[in-house]
């Protein structure tokens, strides 16, 4: 859907945010609650420096890196107006649970050398990894960095991030719940959360259940492209699937007594190829652009009316060394020329 300057100058300032259309960009510009993922898993990115220009020009002002890597940190020194989440290396979780001194050592050469010039945000312990083998690590390192930022007066929060494999029941939305597994991993780091007031990061894709069902899941819905009510979940309707994912992992926790827990989108995306007609870059701008909007609005979910949506895209670039397919495309630009996949607006 095509915008107007005047058009979306008036609608993002009555959000009292400012999104303008970058015609050589192809990105909107957003204002504060709308961050890229900056994955690393290809052999043909644009130098740091490059990338961190790119954010520049195209307004975003928080990114995630997945973990501590030392040519981006060092690319966004100075770039203070840019919000970074870093990740701690699955593969460094068991090492970092056994002591306190070992989290320490991790944070003084992860970490301190940039806290002069770089506006970390959050630090994100393990992606994905509850449930599984080495979800019980989380919750140690957890405490121990937790204490470690508090300790020095830091404004770093400390959280994990999560799959919605972690919900063994999501529809409708008001029967989510979590599996044993993840209940057992996952319930003591969100009661950790809610003493912290820190929001729990989720990665939520509507293409995997579009993808897994889309005869009896309808596209519009997926991409959140219809005003209709498709969902009648009691007194609350759904006109998207993003939604009801969302709302299904807030239902899981209110299940264990926690309530208001914040919930920050740390992904969510369309690829624009590599599964046929579901995946092609009209599809994949329309979701996108779709998620903007909602980001932007300021509007909540029908189960949180009240709290506007924050989050970041998956991915800023298309990566090859990823598994062939739609993993390697859910970027929004390709990286050897650095030029838009798809124009969002």
């Amino acid at each position: 859907m095509l915008y107007s300057p005047k058009k979306l100058f008036l609608f993002f300032l009555s959000c009292i945010a400012l999104i303008f259309n970058d015609n050589n960009s192809g990105f909107a510009t957003a204002v504060n609650t709308l961050g890229l993922n900056y994955g690393l898993l290809g052999n043909n990115l644009p130098p740091p420096a490059n990338v961190i220009n790119l954010y520049k020009t195209i307004g975003i002002t928080k990114i995630r890196i997945f973990d501590p890597n030392t040519k981006v940190l060092n690319a966004l020194r100075g770039h203070r107006d840019i919000g970074v989440t870093v990740g701690i290396k699955d593969q460094d979780l068991a090492a970092l649970a056994a002591s306190q001194e070992a989290v320490k050592g991790w944070f003084a050469v992860n970490i301190e050398p940039y806290l002069p010039d770089v506006n970390i945000e959050f630090i994100t312990i393990g992606n994905e990894v509850i449930p599984g083998p080495i979800g019980p690590y989380v919750l140690p390192v957890m405490q121990s960095l937790t204490n470690l930022v508090k300790s020095r007066n830091l404004p770093i929060s400390i959280s994990t991030v999560v799959p919605m494999s972690v919900l063994g029941q999501s529809y409708p939305p008001s029967t989510g719940t979590f599996t044993p597994q993840a209940r057992e991993q996952l319930v003591p780091v969100l009661k950790l959360l809610c003493q912290t007031n820190t929001p729990i990061l989720v990665n939520i894709y509507p293409y995997f259940p579009y993808a897994s069902d889309p005869v009896n899941i309808h596209l519009d819905y997926a991409i959140s492209n219809t005003e209709a009510v498709v969902v009648q979940d009691g007194p609350l309707g759904y006109t998207n699937l993003f939604d009801a994912m969302f709302d299904s992992f807030v239902w899981a926790m209110e299940k264990e007594g926690l309530v208001n827990l914040p919930i920050l989108v740390s992904e969510t995306g369309w690829p624009s190829a590599g599964n046929g007609h579901l995946t092609t870059p009209d599809i994949a701008a329309t979701y996108n652009g779709n998620f903007v909007k909602h980001v932007v609005s300021g509007k909540g979910t029908p189960k949180r009316p009240n709290c506007g949506v924050e989050g970041f895209i998956f991915a800023t670039f298309n990566e090859n060394l990823k598994a062939p397919g739609t993993e390697q495309n859910f970027g929004l630009y390709n990286p050897t020329d650095m030029k838009p996949i798809y124009k969002l607006f």
